[in-house]
């Protein structure tokens, strides 16, 4: 949904708000509930698949890296303003800065990848895997572009992706069940389980913040 779509729900509840407002919200407690949900998911995978996405931000066009592993959970994004080595090279040591050094790199033939990786100490022995961006081979990077492609609709444009998509991957996440995978009983045990959890970081008030 978009803002202005919760704007409109929450006056149907007799909530008056504006969709500024709600905004205000999501920048102002997203990044908690980001933090309490990647401490609850299980050990990241050994496979970082990486890809690029451009979105533009104020008009003008950005480029949004996103990591993600071999289970299509997403690891992290940077947005930045090339497409370069260095861009690569500083995403890389972000990465290298929360998760352990991975088994296997997964990219497409942007030689900025491997100019990157060349110049930092610990990828030295991993292996890396081209595929070609024109197949649409590196699948698990390319859908969990497709969130950001929605939300990028919705809200009529970012304000500020990074923090923003900083947040809303993992808690999306939280909710995108592997349903293809499951029984329908067992997706709803896990679906109450996993909202059981979301109701007590959110009903909970937060510290220094008065009603």
């Amino acid at each position: 949904m978009s803002l202005r779509d919760i704007e409109e729900l929450l006056l149907e509840r007799g909530v008056v708000v504006s969709y500024e407002s709600v905004r205000n919200w999501c920048d102002r407690f997203g990044a908690m509930f980001a933090c309490q949900v990647k401490a609850v998911r299980s050990r990241p995978g050994t496979t970082w698949h990486l890809d690029e996405l451009f979105v533009k931000l104020r008009g003008k066009p950005y480029v949004l890296w996103r990591a993600v592993d071999e289970h299509g959970v997403e690891l992290d994004v940077l947005l930045q303003k090339r497409r370069d080595k260095t861009a690569a090279r500083r995403f890389f040591r972000k990465m290298l800065r929360s998760y352990p050094v991975p088994r296997k790199i997964v990219t497409d033939q942007l030689r900025s990848y491997p100019a990157a990786r060349s110049e930092v100490p610990q990828l030295a022995g991993v292996k890396h895997i081209f595929v070609k961006a024109s197949a649409r081979v590196n699948n698990r990077a390319e859908n969990n572009h497709q969130p950001t492609r929605r939300r990028e609709r919705q809200m009529q444009g970012f304000r500020d992706p990074q923090r923003f998509l900083s947040n809303f991957g993992p808690i999306r996440q939280h909710f995108a069940l592997p349903r293809h995978r499951m029984s329908a009983g067992d997706h709803r045990a896990q679906l109450r389980a996993r909202l059981a959890s979301w109701f007590r970081w959110t009903v909970a008030e937060p510290t220094g913040v008065a009603r």
